[in-house]
């Protein structure tokens, strides 16, 4: 009996060993369609790593100041194609970008004929919007505020609706071209662009 207990003990022990644990294990996958799979899966193990570095997108508003040149400081808007459009200088692309890059960018246009020593500061005047569908009370468009999480977004909406699936959401973010998809807790920042899908819970 004894040589049982401790073989019971051995094959235990990868279930509780910490982070090396892989949730579920493999074998448990076949078989299993992804919504059940999300619903067992800890909500530690969900969440996606959000990067601190914002980039610009269509729909977000930069205040451009080029010290000493009142007419080129301003309040500038990101196209659809992604850019920004100053005087003098023309299209400047912005998305993808940080500010600090569309900085370097503005700095290098006006040395080409305009201005000698140009020195420019650009940040995000206004955010892009953010949407949120499926079961909330008032799905649709809105303002990102700054350090928003799902939970903000969902109380901006006007809450969960009576059949929402409340445990997590799915987030979709446009990135590089494409659009990456996450399923996340609430607790999890948000950024401007992204789309918020609050489920139906099935029972």
């Amino acid at each position: 009996m004894r040589h049982v207990r401790l073989a019971l003990i051995a094959f235990a022990m990868p279930a509780v060993s910490g982070c090396n644990t892989v949730w579920p294990p493999p074998a448990m996958l076949a078989g299993i369609d992804n919504a059940t799979y999300v619903a067992a899966t800890p909500a530690a193990a969900r969440a996606e790593p959000v990067s601190t570095v914002y980039t610009l997108d269509s729909g977000d508003r930069l205040r451009v100041v080029v010290f000493g040149q009142d007419g080129l400081t301003n309040s500038y808007a990101v196209d659809t194609a992604g850019n920004i459009t100053m005087p003098l200088i023309g299209p400047v692309p912005a998305r993808g970008r940080t500010t600090t890059e569309v900085s370097a960018a503005v700095v290098a246009r006006l040395r080409q004929g305009f201005l000698r020593e140009p020195h420019v500061a650009v940040e995000v005047e206004a955010y892009r919007p953010f949407f949120i569908l499926g079961e909330v009370t008032f799905p649709g468009q809105y303002p990102y505020v700054a350090n928003m999480t799902v939970e903000t977004a969902v109380a901006i909406a006007g809450g969960f609706g009576p059949r929402a699936f409340r445990q997590s959401v799915d987030v979709s973010r446009p990135r590089h071209g494409a659009v990456d998809r996450h399923t996340v807790p609430l607790t999890s920042p948000i950024r401007p662009g992204d789309t918020v899908v609050v489920a139906e819970r099935w029972f």
